[in-house]
């Protein structure tokens, strides 16, 4: 009987499956034959396959590498229903008592079992590398293998260890696999497992069912997201958040609006988090609120839709998430919430890591931002950053292609771009040909000379914005190419060096807008323009005529964002003020009596039909965390020691009291502040405040010269907060 009908029929007999998808069937003969293999295939796709058929048709057990304990649990359940044999599948990894891994080597020395996942921490315990030795090894399998590589966008240090270990346990064909990797990870990959000569399989990248939309994330963005869910109730989605914390915030906010929803994060117990896993898989709940923990290898192939309230890390997280929508083939929505604010949040977390690591890191952001802000059809962008070419003009499905803006000929600002690039010999990255090319003196660009050069300050003409376009959209157009291996120099290539010599028609697209936010501290969320401009400027003068009655400055009343967001939800009772960002319970009875009065007789004056559907309910601002702050406090427990104990650096303590006094609720600090502060330097601060007509933290450390810290500024704002508005 020919192979491939054998195969054929294996696949019916094993999985019920009546044809192979894409090139399954090509990479299964390559590893039955004994050969290294390295396949790129896209969430989706069915990588497991891959590995999990000639597992059963080999002899011997194969080992499969995985790094997440809800991974392998789904895996091994889905084996298991697919044969008669519990033992076909097993794991062993940290969960496991001494009783069960006993089964489970049991099971493996009888030959029962055909698959067997490890942790790679559980694979380099020397008591499990002894076990394995004894043991018939089919082949190795590494999923998720972009783990190895630290462009990848989930780097694992343990995972670099696997190749020693497998050495060590005998040599075998190895296959790895994983949904997302540039050429560069690629090779790291292949080199680090030692597998340069693997048959290499790669899958388009193009899931060409997907919606790729970014929005500016504003104000509203809590709002808007539950108004996106309400539409598409029934649905099941994932929303992705990047801190524990706004996982479980957002979830909570989620519930309080009528939503079924759950929250998933690594800093839950296991067992909460696999009831939640299973309520999302088995239907009960429709959205899980998740950091990106969730989701690797989960097989729920209706998912409608994923939403980002952060924009992640890197691009490949970006399409590694995205891509767990509608793998059914069936609608999938990507739906991306965009601040550049909070990219510049994730470079600061990075500050204290090695530098390498930083420099890594800053080029991964970069190119999420390039995604976000580029209004240029969104599969090509992310195709070219995947190493694949996109063939058409409009792919119809994504937010720029359904809005297409207009193409300006570019072609003197290209050869400017690729003269800079020359005259800088190649050495550096996109960043410094454009201060290069805007003329600004950077002390960089002071200390290698390149102010004095012909070149610098040739392109004043242009803003940041164009030739940051203009630089992306030569990459793309194959005019430029990026020396990753060197953290992103900027290289010629041969199309660039013929259009120096002729050069050709370049047209492009301008970059999206995003608006620069209003300062959040501590509202939630940025800004972006009231809905209701005439309402705003109503309510700001009435803030002033209370700030002058009440002798206090117009933000201890109510902050900016707060007007704002009362300017696009209009509350009429106290109840609904309340559930204004920044506003709460105490500030609610205190001062808003004649701000609800106000608005009330505006609505009714203009007709104005409020979006009372899409009142967003806020949780309760009290949480656990906020009231054990608040009960500490009362005990005169010091500041540093509180943060200690609940985890938080001293900065996210300060923030956790700024959203408590912002919010309306009174807390006496003195003992601290009078403990680690002198008393003059503690009126000065005070008094700027009473003077000053922002709180704006920026402006007072401007204002207050180098005489004090941050913090110090902080401490006070808050203390004065305290006492003049609470």
């Amino acid at each position: 009987m020919p192979k491939k009908d054998y195969l054929a029929e294996k696949l019916k007999v094993y999985f019920g499956f009546d044809s192979f998808k894409g090139n399954q069937k090509e990479i299964i003969e390559n590893v039955l034959d004994g050969n290294d293999t390295f396949v790129l295939m896209p969430t989706g796709g069915g990588k497991s396959l891959c590995y999990q058929l000639p597992s059963l048709m080999m002899e011997g057990t194969a080992i499969v590498i995985s790094p997440l304990i809800a991974l392998m649990k789904n895996q091994v359940d889905a084996m298991r229903n697919f044969s008669e044999e519990d033992g076909i599948a097993h794991f062993i990894n940290s969960s496991l008592n001494k009783t069960a891994i006993d089964q489970v080597k049991e099971d493996i020395l009888s030959g029962r079992t055909k698959l067997l996942y490890v942790a790679p921490e559980s694979l380099t315990k020397e008591e499990n590398v002894d076990f394995l030795r004894q043991i018939k090894i089919s082949f190795y399998a590494v999923d998720e293998a972009h783990c190895i590589s630290e462009w990848g966008h989930d780097f694992r240090p343990e995972y670099r260890r696997i190749r020693p270990i497998i050495n060590e346990i005998g040599k075998r064909p190895l296959i790895a696999l994983t949904a997302t990797a540039t050429p560069k990870v690629q090779h790291d990959i292949q080199k680090n497992l030692g597998m340069v000569d693997a048959t290499v399989f790669k899958s388009s990248f193009n899931r060409s069912n997907l919606y790729y939309e970014v929005r500016p994330k504003g104000v509203n963005v809590d709002r808007d997201i539950i108004k996106y869910i309400k539409a598409n109730e029934g649905k099941s989605g994932i929303v992705y958040c990047l801190s524990r914390k706004k996982v479980e915030e957002f979830s909570d906010i989620l519930k309080a609006n009528g939503i079924k929803a759950l929250a998933y994060h690594a800093g839950m117990d296991s067992q909460q988090r696999s009831a939640n896993q299973d309520a999302f898989l088995m239907e009960e709940v429709d959205v899980i609120v998740a950091t990106i923990a969730f989701g690797m290898g989960i097989d729920k192939p209706d998912v409608r839709y994923v939403i980002h309230y952060d924009m992640p890390k890197s691009l490949e997280g970006y399409y590694q998430e995205t891509g767990r929508s509608g793998r059914d083939g069936g609608e999938g929505h990507c739906l991306a919430f965009y601040a550049y604010k909070d990219l510049q949040k994730l470079e600061k977390f990075m500050q204290g890591k090695p530098v390498a690591e930083q420099e890594i890191g800053k080029q991964l952001l970069l190119e999420t931002a390039a995604y976000a802000e580029s209004a240029l059809c969104r599969r090509i962008v992310l195709l070219h950053y995947f190493g694949e070419g996109y063939q058409e003009e409009n792919c119809g499905s994504c937010d720029n292609c359904l809005n297409p803006k207009k193409q300006v000929e570019a072609k003197e600002l290209l050869g400017t771009v690729l003269e800079a690039v020359t005259t800088l010999k190649e050495k550096f990255k996109t960043e410094y040909i454009v201060h290069f090319l805007l003329g600004n003196e950077t002390s960089e660009i002071q200390s290698y000379k390149h102010n004095e050069l012909e070149l610098f300050g040739a392109g004043q003409d242009e803003d940041e914005k164009t030739w940051n376009a203009v630089i992306r959209q030569a990459l793309i157009a194959g005019y430029l190419t990026k020396d990753i291996e060197n953290y992103g120099l900027l290289k010629m290539a041969e199309a660039g060096k013929a259009f120096m010599k002729k050069p050709v028609s370049f047209k492009i697209i301008k970059d999206n807008e995003f608006e620069e936010e209003v300062e959040e501290v501590p509202v939630r969320g940025g800004g972006s323009c009231a809905v209701d401009p005439v309402l705003y400027s109503i309510m700001k003068d009435l803030r002033k005529k209370l700030s002058k009655r009440l002798e206090v400055p117009p933000f201890v009343i109510f902050q900016d964002p707060s007007l704002e967001a009362m300017a696009t939800t209009y509350p009429i009772t106290l109840d609904e003020l309340q559930n204004i960002p920044g506003v709460g319970a105490g500030k609610a009875k205190r001062y808003g009596k004649e701000f609800v009065e106000l608005i009330k007789r505006h609505v009714e004056e203009n007709e104005i039909e409020r979006p009372e559907d899409l009142r967003v309910r806020t949780v309760a601002n009290k949480s656990k965390l906020k009231v054990s702050i608040i009960q500490r406090i009362d005990r005169k427990v010091a500041l540093d020691e509180i943060a200690l104990t609940n985890g938080l650096e001293f900065s996210e303590l300060l923030d956790e009291l700024e959203a408590i006094v912002y919010s309306g609720t009174r807390i006496n600090i003195d003992y601290f502040v009078n403990d680690v502060m002198d008393e003059d330097h503690i009126e000065d601060v005070y008094e700027y405040f009473k003077d000053s007509e922002t709180d704006d933290l920026e402006e007072a450390i401007e204002e207050l010269g180098g005489d004090y810290t941050e913090e110090e500024i902080r401490l006070v704002r808050i203390k004065f907060l305290s006492e003049m508005a609470n």
